[in-house]
């Protein structure tokens, strides 16, 4: 599989720069995280290829940034694919299962190297009338270049969070990704306009021949417009255009038939688009002392417990 963007050394170079340090070894890559009140480490390492891992690298660097655990989350393996085996088995040997997943599990994953005309004959029928629908009813969508298009984004993004209650990072989180990250290639935006009012906005990152959809928001008003869909599939010629052979769509629930999931929704929005329902191995924790790893992991059961509370 291509290298996750979250495994690049540019992510890694922006994870720093906002203040979360990032530290690569070989071709894994993993960010360090102070466990309050104490001196010592918990390094966080998502979406990555276990075959890469060169193991003993990776335990002295660990180990000189005081970090007593690592968590591989989510790691970049499709079930079912060629290297699950294999992956695997080098994380069991190695790891235990871990307690808990920050990155979705599943995901939606469309193949980009079909000609227009297939990927429209392969969408969902509503879909592609909503689209038709928004085309001629004078929607239009813009590609971000400026300070106010990012203001227009993160305003739709935390509206949206707050309309869904989500968690979303603080607004620095996103204008330094912007920042860091647009001028070289990899940030872009797309927004949706109807009579210049803004109605839906995503951030997209491309990186590897992939293109990824992260973070988005959509307006209340003039819904019956389908404006996001029409950024998505605008997306999909962005992604096309930029040589990708593929659209990530960042996460899925878990089972999509599930509607009391909070993810339904969004994930039958994407399904839609024809893409294929994937499921990722499991997440791994490489423990390197277990008695403080046992402590964290309580506390960490607490902190969720309450914040799950607060929802």
């Amino acid at each position: 599989m291509a290298l996750h963007i979250v495994q690049s050394p540019e992510w890694g170079k922006f994870k720093s720069s906002y203040g979360t340090p990032a530290v690569r070894v070989g071709e894994v890559q993993y960010t360090i995280h102070k466990i309050p009140f104490t001196s010592i480490y918990y390094a966080y390492c998502p979406k990555v290829d276990p075959l890469r891992i060169d193991w003993e690298p990776l335990k002295a660097s660990l180990s000189e940034n005081s970090c007593i655990a690592i968590n591989f989350d989510v790691p970049n393996i499709i079930k079912g694919s060629q290297q699950e085996s294999a992956a695997t088995a080098v994380l069991s040997d190695k790891c235990i299962p871990a307690p808990r997943e920050t990155f979705a599990s599943s995901n939606i994953i469309l193949d980009l190297t079909s000609p227009d005309e297939e990927l429209l004959s392969n969408m969902h029928k509503k879909h592609r009338y909503n689209l038709g629908l928004a085309q001629r009813k004078g929607v239009t969508v813009r590609t971000g270049e400026t300070e106010e298009d990012f203001d227009a984004f993160y305003t739709l993004l935390k509206d949206t969070s707050v309309r869904q209650k989500y968690y979303i990072h603080p607004r620095i989180y996103y204008k330094k990704l912007w920042d860091m990250l647009h001028p070289v290639g990899i940030v872009h935006m797309l927004t949706a306009y109807y009579e210049e009012k803004v109605l839906a906005s995503w951030m997209l990152f491309i990186y590897d021949n992939v293109v990824y959809y992260p973070y988005g928001g959509s307006s209340e008003e003039h819904k019956n417009l389908f404006a996001s869909t029409l950024v998505a599939w605008e997306t999909i010629k962005l992604g096309k255009e930029k040589e990708c052979h593929t659209f990530d769509m960042w996460g899925a629930a878990k089972n999509p038939e599930d509607e009391s999931d909070t993810w339904h929704g969004f994930t039958s929005f994407k399904l839609k688009f024809g893409g294929k329902f994937v499921d990722y191995i499991g997440s791994y924790d490489w423990v390197l002392n277990k008695p403080l790893y046992d402590t964290f992991n309580f506390a960490q059961d607490v902190r969720w417990k309450i914040l799950k509370t607060l929802r």
